[in-house]
């Protein structure tokens, strides 16, 4: 299944050397995340940044796109949808690292709400390691069966905010503790008097921590930033 969204090219007018994909929230779409991709180049100028559309259109709502269904919230269905999502972005990514010419350590994914699930469920099961993952306001299904189908363990950065009234701020700490019983590398850091959304503040976060993993130089207006 072929993915189509918003597509920005590197700021320095060359060939990418590394590629973040962004995947939206339900009822959503890809362009959505504009603002998003935009801050971050000019963290990352040599890279592309890529925001899909989900691949399914929202079913309870007559707009947007999801990466799985809510309409059944059981652990297990939920699981269920996230790994049909995760086999349709793992063909995504092969085709985009191969038309790039790059491998697996020059990707890193972004996420919110329902595309930071995407992209933990996605970026976690994948066979080949990819550079790291920033998840906004997301969850992980509470289920015992997760822990085990993680098989790779890039680097983890989950923000949230703590007044969030979408997606329960507890489930960060949830998430944290799956992560890190499966050893996977992880940061989290809550936003005080944060509802569902993204500030300035976990844009900078997210700038900082795809700087490090890509291991790509911080721009002049950002070399203030520290080590994930």
């Amino acid at each position: 299944m072929q993915l189509n969204g918003l597509t920005l090219a590197p700021l320095s007018g060359g060939k990418p050397l590394s590629i973040v994909v962004l995947l939206h929230g339900v009822a959503a779409y890809g362009h959505d995340l504009r603002d998003l991709a935009r801050a971050w180049q000019e963290f990352l100028p040599e890279a592309e940044f890529i925001a899909p559309d989900a691949p399914f259109p929202c079913d309870y709502a007559p707009f947007g796109r999801q990466w799985f269904s809510l309409q059944d919230r059981a652990p297990e269905k939920l699981l269920a949808g996230l790994r049909k999502a995760s086999l349709i972005l793992d063909a995504f990514f092969d085709g985009l690292l191969a038309s790039r010419g790059l491998n697996d350590s020059r990707l890193a994914l972004a996420g919110f709400s329902q595309g930071a699930a995407a992209a933990l469920f996605a970026g976690l099961t994948r066979r080949k390691q990819l550079a790291g993952i920033v998840a906004f306001s997301g969850a992980l299904p509470e289920s015992a069966s997760f822990q085990k189908e993680i098989i790779s363990k890039p680097p983890v950065l989950l923000v949230h905010g703590e007044e969030d009234n979408v997606v329960p701020f507890a489930s960060m700490a949830s998430a944290k503790g799956v992560l890190e019983a499966a050893g996977v590398k992880v940061r989290a850091v809550a936003r005080p008097g944060l509802g569902h959304a993204i500030d300035e503040a976990g844009i900078a976060l997210g700038g900082n921590f795809l700087c490090e993993v890509l291991g790509a130089r911080p721009s002049p207006a950002h070399s203030s930033w520290t080590p994930y």
